[in-house]
């Protein structure tokens, strides 16, 4: 790999020039593969390809491979058991937990934005943290500024099953309709993509110290435009996977001095030092404005407090309730905990009731793409299932009947090919693999109808 002289020049400055070589030698060696486990889905799934694997040391369900499988043709993969992650970007995660002692006593949900989240691995990252420490105690706003992203986002989101994430396609600037809202924001900047050297040549290709100040200028506006909505004596955790001080270390003084924060602490990892492709992480804290995030200073959009984001009076806002609509099956009896269930056009979706509320806020703020669970759709008084809903992790295992397959015909559904299920009972059957559901048909008995989205299906040959 032939590295530009102004990139090392800046990447000595930002790490030490007796670092260097160790860095320069590193980019030039195969990239590392990694992964991090759906701890809610993988307990008691074995996974052969991680035979061999070894722990990442700042992740608990991170994994490094021995090398790249075709995660395509793993149902698993499919069904949001794990999410492929460089390693170094789950360090953003570690760094969160961290966090999370300082907002054990607020007496209502967590409320966090992860502000630039497109693919999904930080939103997927945090669901994790968050459902470990608090159960669904919490909202977690996941928001992609462009659509196209968007929609892989909240794809990727579906996947892991989370219902108390949110997925939105907004600028950073619509978020100050939420003023002091969040708890926690994670803000992994769009960067000039010094870490991805390895694994992009475009990315090298493209770098110049002219797109590093671009990149710069454009990381403070983002982080000027969302700070509003960061609640005093919260916390930003700002990272991109660069190195350079200009996106880096400059940034987050020019944010503490100009914004009002506290650094509470930062790292840069960089290949040869670490075996992934790098990052950089700081956490900051907001100042103190005549308040805290302790403090419940939000009120909806209708006027009344938000008392934990429980739902005030059992209103339904934005939709009429779905239970009682479907005729033959127990909506609300689809989840071992209450949902709040909501009707738009046809689409049901469902968010814990714990946070229903706040999801209603943030619904009526910004552009939504998904609220929580995607249940399903109406078709006359009957439900046609949701992918989603069988992935999510809320689901009432028994609500459906379920078929076990094995790996041919898992990776034949995937693919939207023709299944044949003689000896699964009759009507929407919910199949899993290794005992993890993967998605419904409509089993009729010498042929069945998929429910898989096309939007989803196998496209690689599967032979």
């Amino acid at each position: 790999m032939e590295l530009k002289g102004e990139f090392l020049s800046m990447l000595s400055e930002a790490l030490g020039e007796d670092k260097l070589p160790t860095v320069v030698r590193a980019l030039d060696e195969t990239a590392s593969v990694s992964l991090r486990l759906n701890p809610f889905k993988s307990e008691g799934v074995h996974l052969p390809i991680l035979e061999g694997s070894t722990p990442v040391e700042w992740s608990p369900y991170g994994r490094m491979l021995r090398e790249r499988p075709v995660f395509t043709l793993h149902p698993l993969f499919h069904s949001g058991v794990y999410y492929v992650q460089d390693s170094s970007a789950m360090y953003v995660g570690s760094a969160f937990r961290d966090m999370l002692p300082r907002f054990s006593r607020l007496g209502r949900p967590l409320r966090v934005l992860d502000l630039c989240a497109a693919p999904g691995g930080k939103t997927t990252d945090l669901a994790a943290s968050l459902r470990g420490e608090l159960g669904d105690g919490f909202i977690l706003v996941s928001n992609e500024v462009m659509r196209n992203r968007a929609t892989v986002l909240a794809d990727n989101v579906g996947r892991w099953g989370d219902p108390c994430v949110v997925v939105t396609c907004a600028d950073p600037s619509a978020f100050a309709k939420l003023d002091s809202f969040f708890d926690i924001i994670v803000a992994d900047v769009p960067c000039s993509g010094e870490g991805m050297f390895r694994k992009d040549a475009e990315a090298l290709a493209q770098w110049s110290p002219e797109n590093v100040k671009l990149c710069a200028e454009r990381q403070r506006r983002i982080v000027a435009d969302v700070w509003p909505s960061l609640a005093p004596g919260g916390v930003m955790i700002y990272s991109t996977c660069t190195f350079n001080n200009c996106e880096n270390d400059g940034n987050v003084d020019w944010i503490c001095s100009s914004l009002g924060a506290e650094k509470l602490s930062s790292k840069t990892l960089v290949p040869g030092f670490v075996p992934g492709e790098g990052q950089y992480c700081a956490v900051m804290l907001k100042n103190l404005c005549g308040g805290h995030a302790g403090e419940e200073r939000w009120t909806d959009r209708k006027g009344g407090r938000q008392h934990g984001g429980q739902q005030q009076g059992g209103r339904q806002q934005g939709g009429r309730r779905a239970g009682g609509l479907i005729t033959g099956l127990d909506a609300e009896g689809l989840f071992d905990v209450p949902m709040d269930l909501k009707l738009r056009s046809d689409m049901i979706t469902a968010v814990p009731q714990c946070i229903s509320g706040l999801a209603d806020t943030v619904s009526s703020a910004l552009p939504l793409l998904s609220r929580g669970c995607a249940v399903g759709t109406l078709k006359g008084k009957d439900l046609v299932p949701d992918e989603d809903l069988a992935l999510c992790i809320r689901l009432r295992r028994g609500a459906f009947k379920e078929t076990p397959v094995d790996k041919a015909a898992a990776l034949a559904f995937l693919h939207k090919d023709a299944l044949v299920l003689p000896d699964s009972p009759r009507g929407i059957v919910m199949l899993t693999y290794k005992g993890v559901p993967l998605g419904f048909v409509k089993n009729l008995g010498n042929r069945t109808n998929s429910l898989h989205p096309q939007a989803r299906r196998i496209r690689m040959d599967i032979k």
